[in-house]
């Protein structure tokens, strides 16, 4: 890509936004220029040019020979398209960053457990003894990694389906789709459409390079090798079985007394496995990595254990098919907690788990009233409006071998900034009920 003395427009003033205005500069682009549609945004850098409250005229009248899209603004709506007014091409801050990215990539796709596999990724990586950065959807913006001067051996990527929907030459090395499940429904007409933006991680792949992919996930032909793992006994190159990996009828590597022990997480960590093996790490170094690794937080992670009661917090479940792993994980009666944003989802799918593994669910937020009618039908449901009354609900409920499970099953911004915030309200409200 030779972006000399060209004119780029950057749509969106997130970190994703500026780290790709300063890598178009630093790679020679005669003017940049971020724009936000939102008047009252504003950019952390004040050296970049900006335009906040940006229309589709001051589009059109810029004339950009390339436009750079964050992940969170739609292609085809008519303010992104005015910037296209003379032809100028789309892509998207991870496609600008590959270009100029001189090392190996390791990219991660799915529904669910993207981060968890990234960061355990970059992990055994580090442990190895390897150069690796996470970035992408999680982590370091990918543009930032593209100006380091001596960038590492390994970015561990993740990608989002936004963030696929504008490459053109984007080639991982490995690529891996943990799962599927519907979601972004806000903002896809269909399910096809959210299943074929994600599909795009493997577009440009070649017979030479690995696609790791879960057992079970209706793909289509792709071109990559392709090696499967699973947590259905005897399915695919490693699966789960008794708290062991399993290959070929043998134990490979036990997971208990980790943090990746739950079967949602064991599926992340066989996904690592084949991941790095196909880098050319051993099977030793990799089961230390996975062994001194913890997990990021808000991921089914432990806040309290009082009275015989396990307080945990999945504040990161934004989707059902979250919720679902986060349920069938548990070995305990459950409290679910659950509600936040209308994602337009049909949480119907999970009733038969729910009148298996939960004594009680308590619901908030905007969908609060959805899912008192869904899961009523199955278990006892209780409704209230926020966090903290959903935790004395719980405080309620609960009885002594217990888990109250904080899984909303949905996104945080009908009450919160995202689910960081949304996990330190749960956890602020379980300490003050338990008097820690």
């Amino acid at each position: 890509m030779n972006l000399t003395g060209k004119k780029v427009a950057v749509l969106g003033c997130g970190r994703s936004g500026v780290s790709a205005a300063r890598l178009a500069l630093a790679k020679g682009a005669g003017d940049v220029c971020i724009f936000d549609s939102d008047p009252h945004a504003s950019c952390a850098d004040s050296s970049l040019r900006f335009v906040p409250g940006a229309t589709e005229d001051d589009a059109r009248n810029y004339a950009a020979e390339l436009v750079v899209l964050s992940p969170g603004i739609e292609a085809d709506i008519p303010w992104t398209l005015a910037f296209t007014a003379i032809g100028a091409p789309i892509i998207g801050e991870i496609e600008l960053a590959y270009n100029y990215y001189p090392g190996r990539i390791i990219a991660i796709t799915g529904t669910n457990g993207k981060t968890t596999t990234t960061a355990l990724i970059e992990h055994i990586l580090l442990q190895a003894g390897k150069t690796a950065k996470a970035c992408g959807n999680y982590g370091y913006p990918f543009c930032e990694l593209a100006m380091e001067p001596n960038a590492p051996e390994f970015a561990v990527l993740e990608v989002s389906s936004f963030q696929m929907e504008t490459i053109h030459s984007f080639r991982p090395e490995v690529a891996i789709w943990l799962n599927f499940a519907p979601d972004h429904m806000d903002r896809y007409t269909k399910v096809e459409d959210y299943f074929n933006a994600k599909l795009r991680i493997f577009e440009n792949m070649t017979e030479e390079q690995q696609a790791i992919i879960r057992v079970g996930e209706n793909m289509p032909a792709i071109r990559p090798q392709v090696q499967e793992f699973s947590s259905v006994v005897g399915s695919g190159r490693l699966y789960y079985s008794q708290n062991y990996i399993m290959e070929a009828g043998r134990p490979l590597m036990g997971l208990r007394g980790t943090a990746m022990e739950q079967a949602h997480n064991a599926e992340n960590s066989m996904a690592a496995i084949l991941a790095c093996r196909s880098v050319g790490l051993s099977d030793e170094v990799i089961e230390h990595g996975i062994r001194t690794f913890s997990p990021p937080g808000h991921r089914c992670e432990t806040v309290a254990e009082m009275d015989g009661i396990l307080w945990l917090n999945d504040s990161k479940s934004t989707n059902l098919h979250s919720t679902e792993a986060a349920v069938r994980s548990q070995t305990r009666p459950i409290i679910l907690l659950a509600g936040g944003k209308d994602k337009g989802l049909d949480y119907s799918a999970i009733n038969p788990m729910l009148a298996q593994k939960a004594r009680c669910c308590i619901v908030f937020g905007q969908i609060a009233d959805q899912l008192e009618n869904t899961f009523s039908a199955v278990c006892k449901t209780v409704k209230v409006q926020t966090v903290e009354q959903a935790v004395a609900a719980a405080a309620q409920q609960a009885m002594r071998g217990d888990v109250v499970l904080f899984s909303p099953g949905t996104s945080s911004f009908d009450q919160f900034s995202g689910y960081v915030q949304r996990g330190q309200c749960f956890r602020n409200a379980v300490l003050r009920t338990l008097n820690l």
